[in-house]
């Protein structure tokens, strides 16, 4: 697939993300905890345009960030601890809490860990697949822990306000889980997709 047959599909994604975002943004629960969970998604997406020619991304790896912002606005939509999916497993599932921020943070390991691998393996950065799979946990837990930090910044900075941000739901090992749980999506990112991936890598234009 050329550069510009694979802009058509691009344009379309990056069309829904931007329809969501206003969908998400009409009424959130909360604003600024909306804002703060978007915010990713408003860097990314201007930057994975202004590269689409220069260093454009694997499909399997474009397609995984579509479904990460997608977790990421619904989540700054209700707030994670609110999001009726979540509840909805809580019950089928009998847990104690609504495991929507675990999800969400599954899918902050599983989807860095695409994107640190295909710049790792494109960069020519590494060679050899246990030091590249041991880089590629070590840079999804360094975002891990980075996020925890903000998270903190953002709860001192705001006191009670920042518990819809935070999401603990009263659980004191609210951190050390949101790690754990980054920590498996990376290592289920890397068992499940390596070979897709570098099959599309091949067949990356030059």
């Amino acid at each position: 697939m050329d550069v510009t047959s694979r802009t058509v599909p691009l344009v379309c994604g990056a069309a829904i993300l931007v329809a969501l975002l206003a969908i998400t943004g009409i009424r959130p629960f909360s604003r600024g905890t909306w804002l703060m969970e978007v915010l990713p998604v408003l860097v990314t997406l201007p930057v994975l345009w202004l590269t689409r020619r220069r260093f454009p991304l694997t499909t399997v790896l474009y397609l995984c960030i579509f479904a990460h912002a997608i977790v990421l606005m619904v989540g700054g939509a209700y707030t994670y601890a609110r999001v009726p999916l979540g509840f909805h497993l809580q019950e089928w599932l009998g847990l104690e809490r609504n495991p929507y921020d675990r999800i969400g943070h599954f899918v902050q390991g599983f989807v860095p860990a695409l994107a640190a691998r295909e710049i790792l393996l494109r960069g020519g950065f590494v060679r050899g697949a246990r030091m590249l799979a041991f880089l590629v946990v070590c840079v999804v837990l360094a975002v891990s822990a980075t996020y925890e930090l903000l998270e903190w910044a953002a709860a001192m900075a705001l006191g009670q306000g920042a518990e819809d941000f935070l999401g603990t739901q009263g659980d004191a090992w609210d951190t050390q889980s949101d790690m754990l749980c980054a920590l498996i999506g990376a290592v289920s990112a890397l068992v499940t997709l390596s070979r897709v991936q570098d099959r599309q890598i091949a067949r990356l234009p030059r």
